[in-house]
């Protein structure tokens, strides 16, 4: 069984067990996160497909850890101008460890 989710402006496909990166959840380490916003759920006998969101389904998922991604560098220039700014980003993320669908 698997299901497509979105969480943080993106669609995920999980299974039971997979491991995600998503965008940072309010939630502390180690506490169970419900993802209500599921679009698709595909089963052995079917695929049940939402308009938008499939009714009364849902995933469960456990917080692993919280971290930063690698950063990257903003880098702007104008050239003949002496205008240069370089700026670093990283990212913030969730680890979540997919633990069960419900559909």
């Amino acid at each position: 069984m698997y299901a497509v989710i979105e969480t943080g402006g993106k669609q995920y496909r999980v299974e039971k067990g997979s491991v995600l990166y998503i965008e940072k959840l309010a939630a502390q380490e180690g506490e169970t996160v419900t993802f209500d916003k599921v679009l698709l759920v595909g089963k052995e006998d079917g695929t049940k497909v939402g308009s938008p969101l499939v009714e009364g389904a849902k995933v469960t998922a456990k917080v692993v850890k919280h971290g930063k991604g690698k950063k990257i560098i903003v880098f702007k220039y104008k050239p003949k101008k002496n205008y240069k700014r370089k700026q670093g980003h990283r990212q913030p993320f969730t680890k979540v460890v997919i633990e069960g669908i419900e559909a």
